[in-house]
């Protein structure tokens, strides 16, 4: 079998990739810069230079594959200018959709993110849970999903919506500061710190990926895929410490404050494309809420999360000490 995975080279992408190449699976990336690649040559994975933004590109891509799988997106910095997160999440997903349809792939994995659901005012959020993205990332990521969504309707072509939770381990950076915030003696959080934040361990979201891929139950259906529990951002700063054997004395500050700080702070550097010193998302991070309902995915896909929180932040915080991100 030969399948396709888009956004190869980010964290995710990557971690599908060595799981399909230890499964004997032959794997095609799509990727912008081929030397990016250059660690799977090992696994002899095909790699295709292009954009998903370029349809032919996507066409020599796809032909010949079995399956697709989207993960690639775009990463928010102020340097990106809004109409990227559009071409790629929008314009590029059509473009898979349509060579997807042309070469009868016979399955298309769609991920999106639980992100379009925005704040959690009633925890947890389903499936059907009401749309409320909060910036641009979220609302071109949900504009991508309902384009694959109605794409896979009306050409009956068989599609899958993966939502995840909010993504960590081994290799992540995204939530690095969230790991050196939580192992300062002092750990400033905005806001009283009880909001949920619900997260997903990378070897369990491939898993769900793959089980996705191979379920006859998930064709034509959307899942929210975290992991096991759900805890309040006190709690994890929490457990992060006491894996380290640390007791942080924690300060709250008033997030209003922060949030009109970030507003006025990206008004001015964004068009500059100067890294703002603080953004509003930044800031949504301790005041909104990710709390998800993953009994879909446990009934449908026989979805199992295996790794613990408690097991993936100390396996998380060895990974960011070996490579010198925090004191060993």
């Amino acid at each position: 079998m030969k399948v396709l995975v888009t956004g190869g080279t980010g964290f995710t992408g990557s971690n599908l990739i060595k799981k399909l190449c230890s499964q004997g699976v032959h794997v095609k990336a799509i990727v912008r810069d081929k030397s990016k690649m250059n660690i799977f040559d090992r696994n002899g994975v095909e790699v295709v230079e292009g954009d998903i933004t370029d349809p032919v590109a996507v066409d020599r891509a796809v032909k010949g594959v079995e399956k697709v799988f989207h993960i690639a997106a775009v990463f928010r910095t102020a340097a990106i200018r809004e109409n990227v997160y559009s071409d790629v999440h929008v314009k590029g997903t059509e473009n898979l959709l349509n060579s997807s349809l042309k070469y009868n792939v016979s399955r298309f994995i769609h991920c999106s993110t639980g992100g379009v659901h925005g704040h959690i005012e009633n925890p947890p959020a389903s499936e059907t849970y009401r749309f409320k993205p909060g910036d641009i990332y979220q609302i071109t990521k949900l504009k991508g999903e309902l384009t694959a969504v109605k794409f896979g309707n009306e050409n009956k072509l068989p599609l899958t919506v993966i939502r995840p939770s909010p993504i960590y381990g081994p290799g992540d950076m995204r939530l690095l500061k969230l790991f050196k915030m939580a192992l300062k003696k002092y750990v400033l959080i905005l806001g009283p710190g009880n909001v949920f934040y619900h997260m997903v361990y990378i070897d369990d979201l491939v898993d769900a990926f793959l089980l996705a891929s191979e379920n006859e139950n998930a064709i034509g259906e959307t899942f929210i895929i975290g992991g096991e529990e759900i805890l309040s951002l006190n709690e994890i700063v929490d457990l992060i410490a006491e894996g380290q054997n640390l007791q942080p004395v924690k300060i709250h500050l008033p997030a209003k404050p922060f949030q009109l700080l970030g507003s006025v702070c990206e008004r001015i550097c964004v068009p500059l494309k100067i890294e703002p010193p603080i953004y509003r998302r930044r800031v949504d991070f301790f005041t909104k809420s990710r709390s998800f309902d993953i009994r879909k995915a446990k009934n449908l896909l026989e979805y199992k999360p295996k790794v613990s929180l408690k097991e993936g932040l100390s396996k998380t915080s060895a990974w960011y000490k070996e490579q010198g991100y925090l004191r060993a």
